[in-house]
């Protein structure tokens, strides 16, 4: 990419509307910005809204070289605003055309900075063809594993040959591979599946289509690192891994902090793990989408009170399948000093602090990122798409986590919990691959290492 003499750079960043994806492209986003080089990061307008809501700070544009835009959601009269999947089915019909007029508004307001660079989401390549009519170079983006990545990619071969059906599911198989040497995929496992809701996975399958316009991007920059899934990095042409990304905040900080956050973060709980002896802690979050039915949050409560063990445990307001969660009788007084509830926390900050000892988790990859770069031991909770595939990494391959499993009646009882919390607490080899996995991730996005070269060499092409 060639930039006229004496411009600057303008990168225009558009994730898709998920918190697992905004943040990992905004710690990106401010790494170019550090270089010198303006981004523009654009949100659909009602996620734009909920960051601006969730951030403490006011912006100020003028120290940030990141400027927030937005481009409209896009819903019609019949969409419902509440559906949780709505925007994945209305931004991809909108978003070229609004995308094309946000690119000549910021063109022609200052011919200096026009735009150079659009990173896009892979599940929103649908609008490479807008970067191609507006001279810009398209860049893929994807928060995923790179054996994700993998199966989005071939997906739509796997359609033509029979595999999936047109909603996604599995035809005649149990299961299918993508290469002898990325594990194989489940029919429980695709990265599109939503378990008792064929409507929402049909929306998510037809993402995956947008991904046939990949190959018109030559840099497909990936949070993960080589070291941890190299069969899966090479069977991709166009992958650059560069995470994980959360490391790059605390490794390269930046002055200014663009808020990523769907939700308000309270940082009292910080104070609460300072009281609580190093390696003690159980930490417990299922992301931001997840949702539990009301009798799997009561076992959940009760398993966590039967370990014994200090607990934090983050309760969005819309954990218990979208209504607010209401604990077992009793439980709120019996655990006081032992467990802490709160809506929503600086997750970095929490696994990096001492008293943290394993992370239950859905298993998303972001959370994996985040704590296999801390060193943090997992307890296995997946809940939907491409989680149970991680799952498996984590216990099958990597070794540094153990799973949960359901009982007949497809709950995760209380006495499974315990079982399992006392079993990583038990048996210190998970601990041990935990914290070689750590160095690791930190030796590849440190000062010399793969993830650090491959991030260098692509800031060193916006700069050209």
């Amino acid at each position: 990419m060639e930039a006229v003499t004496g411009n600057r750079p303008h990168v225009l960043a558009v994730p898709l509307p998920a918190q697992g994806h905004v943040k990992p492209l905004m710690s990106l986003c401010r790494q170019i910005a550090k270089h010198g080089i303006k981004v523009t990061f654009v949100n659909a307008q009602s996620i734009h809204d909920k960051i601006v809501s969730a951030s403490a700070e006011e912006d100020d544009d003028s120290n940030d070289s990141i400027v927030m835009a937005t481009v409209p959601d896009g819903l019609t009269l019949e969409d419902d605003p509440e559906s949780s999947h709505t925007l994945f089915e209305t931004l991809p019909k909108t978003m070229p055309q609004t995308l094309k007029e946000l690119i000549e508004r910021i063109n022609s307001s200052n011919p200096n900075e026009r735009v150079t660079c659009l990173i896009a989401d892979l599940s929103f390549s649908c609008i490479f063809d807008v970067a191609d009519k507006m001279g810009v170079e398209p860049v893929g983006f994807s928060p995923l594993s790179a054996a994700c990545l993998a199966m989005l990619i071939h997906a739509l071969k796997m359609l033509e040959q029979g595999y999936l059906d047109t909603n996604g599911s599995l035809k005649n198989v149990d299961e299918i591979c993508v290469s002898d040497y990325i594990l194989s995929w489940r029919k429980d496992e695709l990265p599109w599946r939503v378990y008792s809701d064929l409507k929402a996975q049909k929306v998510f399958f037809e993402l995956v289509k947008g991904y046939k316009e990949a190959s018109k991007a030559k840099w497909w920059l990936c949070n993960t690192c080589y070291e941890l899934e190299p069969a899966a990095a090479e069977f991709l042409p166009n992958a650059f891994p560069i995470g994980p990304l959360n490391l790059l905040d605390s490794i390269n900080p930046v002055s200014s902090l663009r808020s990523a956050n769907f939700y308000s973060e309270d940082s009292s709980c910080l104070s609460w793990l300072d009281s609580k002896p190093d390696g003690s802690v159980v930490y417990i979050s299922f992301g931001s989408f997840a949702v539990l039915s009301q009798q799997q949050l009561d076992e959940l409560a009760l398993g966590l009170e039967l370990s014994g063990r200090p607990f934090l445990w983050v309760v969005r307001p819309d954990l218990a399948n979208g209504s607010r969660v209401v604990y077992p009788d009793g439980f709120l007084e019996r655990v006081s000093g032992l467990g802490e509830m709160v809506g929503w926390v600086p997750q970095n900050r929490v696994i990096s602090h001492p008293s943290i000892a394993c992370f239950l988790s859905h298993c998303g990859w972001n959370s994996i990122m985040e704590g296999m770069s801390r060193g943090v031991p997992f307890l296995c909770w997946s809940c939907f798409s491409e989680q149970s595939h991680n799952k498996r990494y984590i216990c099958d391959v990597w070794e540094n986590g153990l799973k949960i499993d359901f009982d007949e009646k497809g709950i995760r009882s209380r006495h499974e919990i315990k079982k399992k919390i006392s079993m990583m607490f038990c048996d210190n080899k998970f601990k041990e691959n935990a914290v070689k996995l750590k160095e690791m991730c930190c030796k590849s996005i440190g000062e010399g290492g793969l993830s650090y070269k491959n991030l260098e060499k692509f800031i060193d092409h916006l700069r050209r």
